[in-house]
Formats: C-alpha cells, sequence, structure tokens
C-alpha cells in the first residue's frame, strides 16, 4: 500500500494562514478591549462629558431657550450614547495600532516603514478635523440656524437629535480631513500623476462642494464651511507631492 504524502508547502502556507487567524482575533479583541476599557473609565462622567459637547449649542441659543426630551429614556441614554462616541475618537490611536499590527504581516517590508507614519498622520488629521468642526464650525452654524429663526418661533432642540447631528458634522468633518492622506497615498503609488491632479483642479473645487451637500445639513453655509478647507487642503496635498515626490 503506497502511503499518503503531505506537501511541506502546502503545511505551511496553512500553518501560516492559521497564525494570521489568530492573530487577527488576538488584535481584535484588543482594539474591542482598549473600546470597551476607555468606556468604562468615562461612563461616570457621563452627565459633565454629554455638558460639555452641549456647550457650543447652548451659547448660541437664545435665553430662555433649553434642550428638551422628546423620549423617555432620552436624558439617560444620551449621554451614555455622547461618552461611547467621545471614548471611540480617544481611542482610535490604540485601534488603528493594533489594525496596523494585524496587517502589517501580509505587507511587502518596503511598505512597512511607511505605515505607520501613514496612521498618524490619518489620526492627527482625523483630530484635527474634529476639533475644527467643534470649536469652530459647530458654534458658527448653531449661531447661524438660532438667529435665523422666524418671529414667534423659540429655539428648543432635542437632545437626541442634537448629539446625532453633532456627531455627524465632527466625523464629516474627520473624514473629510484625510484628502491629503488620500492624495499623497495615489501619487506615491502611481494611480493618478501630480500633473492630471493640477489639471483637475476645477473639478475637485466642484466635487468639494457635492461632498459638503452630501456630509453637512442640506443648507449652504455647512457645505461651504466643509467644501473650502477640503479643497485648501487638496492644495497642501499637492504642494507636499511636489516636496517629496517630485518625479511621480
Amino acid at each position: 500500500m503506497s502511503s499518503l504524502s503531505v506537501d511541506p508547502e502546502t503545511t505551511r502556507a496553512g500553518k501560516t494562514l492559521l497564525a494570521g487567524a489568530l492573530e487577527a482575533r488576538s488584535r481584535l479583541f484588543k482594539m474591542l478591549a482598549c473600546l470597551l476599557g476607555l468606556f468604562v473609565c468615562l461612563l461616570p462622567f457621563a452627565d459633565p462629558i454629554f455638558q460639555v459637547i452641549a456647550d457650543p449649542i447652548m451659547d448660541a441659543m437664545p435665553e430662555g431657550s433649553n434642550l428638551i426630551s422628546k423620549q423617555v429614556a432620552s436624558p439617560f441614554l444620551t449621554p451614555l450614547r455622547a461618552t461611547f462616541w467621545l471614548s471611540l475618537f480617544l481611542a482610535m490611536p490604540l485601534m488603528l495600532y493594533h489594525l496596523w499590527k494585524m496587517i502589517n504581516a501580509w505587507l511587502p517590508a518596503s511598505k512597512r516603514r511607511v505605515g505607520p507614519i501613514f496612521i498618524a498622520a490619518s489620526a492627527g488629521l482625523f483630530y484635527v478635523g474634529v476639533a475644527f468642526a467643534f470649536f469652530l464650525v459647530l458654534p458658527t452654524v448653531f449661531q447661524f440656524f438660532a438667529t435665523t429663526a422666524p418671529a414667534g418661533v423659540r429655539v428648543m432642540t432635542d437632545i437626541n437629535a442634537f448629539l446625532s447631528f453633532t456627531l455627524g458634522m465632527v466625523f464629516a468633518f474627520g473624514v473629510a480631513f484625510q484628502v491629503p492622506i488620500v492624495i499623497i497615498v495615489i501619487v506615491w503609488t502611481g494611480l493618478v500623476s501630480r500633473q492630471a491632479l493640477k489639471n483637475a483642479r476645477p473639478y475637485v473645487f466642484l466635487g468639494a462642494f457635492v461632498v459638503g451637500m452630501i456630509l453637512t445639513p442640506p443648507d449652504v453655509f455647512s457645505q461651504t464651511l466643509l467644501a473650502l478647507p477640503m479643497y485648501a487642503l487638496f492644495e497642501i496635498a499637492l504642494f507636499i507631492c511636489g516636496r517629496l515626490l517630485p518625479h511621480r
């Protein structure tokens, strides 16, 4: 009887896939542990956290106006929801680190050195976008909406709707501020040339307003506050590409 032989390459590949799967599971658990651990630590401060988040709209509302709750559970659940999203924003660097370690082994050696740089830059730009939205855009938008209310209309916003609006705005700006990373990556990889991007400036300018229309409330004011920084970041990315990738 002939004995069955096992291909060593197949065995090695199977062990590599199993090790990769175990590493991915471990990293996912660590990412979840980072998020939940930070959420549990911040949970006792849920009400003060919500008060800080609500300051921009409270400062913009007319005297005598207040936030209201239209649902029975909103006064309890909305601060918890705000604390969870704050935990997610704060835990993002650690989560990105574990995500990088999860995919690091599958990348070519030449790409592993630049990965942490792009991750750090992406996280930094995300936080800059969030801060820009929270400290500059949201107070301006809330002031604009509060002062444009028709006569006889008393501005009293539901806390759940307010939190959804705020989270949507800060997330939109955080994502929009990734434009330099995207531009540098596509030029670096050769997908699009720097000259082609220069020639596409009018379309990029128009596209920034289209993205602003999609990601922000349906008013020209908010769209402009998002579109102009996006286009400015596009020009900054082209300048960086010209300095760091002149032959691309």
